[in-house]
């Protein structure tokens, strides 16, 4: 039996750490007002990248894995917002941003891969049935206050609200954003 991976064997999560560090080199050598104003946010960013695809990885249902993959590529979007700042702030050179943002494009075709991945892998392995109980009816004190029988059916429309009846098909990012992710302000 072959042995399970780690998350640190992730390609997606190698090449958000390599971004990552290689954005950290580069802001921790910033005056200190300019690391503190867009360096923090940009290295912070860029560390939720591949904290939050680590996170996806220890989660055990798929939605929460997809959840946390949404959270990587909000944090990927706000990288490159940030990466727009210290262009036209002129902390970094044009060709550096535009490499990191050629890293953040490559990093968001990976995650969506990898939700195709896990989409793909919760479709042939549809949870089970058999062990469900049928949803019990309480009383209700207060008149806003929902039964339970709701609360049970808004949970599990949570919990399966990126589920694969509207999102099956769907990629983490679309082509429009990954074309805007590559480009880069004319300033």
């Amino acid at each position: 039996m072959a042995e399970p991976m780690k998350f640190e064997e992730l390609r997606v999560l190698q090449a958000a750490e390599t971004v990552a560090d290689a954005i950290w080199r580069q802001v921790v050598r910033w005056n200190p007002f300019a690391r503190d104003v867009v360096g923090g946010q940009l290295a912070r960013a860029t560390d939720s990248i591949g904290a939050n695809i680590a996170e996806a990885f220890g989660r055990f249902h798929f939605g929460e894995k997809l959840q946390f993959l949404y959270y990587a590529r909000g944090s990927l979007f706000e990288a490159k917002y940030w990466l727009n700042r210290a262009l036209a702030r002129e902390l970094m050179p044009a060709a550096q941003v535009q490499d990191y943002v050629t890293q953040l494009t490559d990093l968001a075709r990976q995650l969506n891969n990898f939700s195709a991945t896990l989409k793909t892998q919760r479709r042939s392995n549809p949870p089970s049935k058999a062990v469900r109980e049928a949803p019990v009816e309480y009383a209700v004190e207060r008149a806003d206050t929902p039964t339970l029988p709701e609360t049970i059916k808004t949970f599990i429309a949570l919990e399966y609200a990126l589920d694969w009846t509207t999102d099956a098909g769907s990629p983490l990012f679309a082509e429009e954003e990954l074309d805007w992710l590559q480009t880069i302000p004319n300033t």
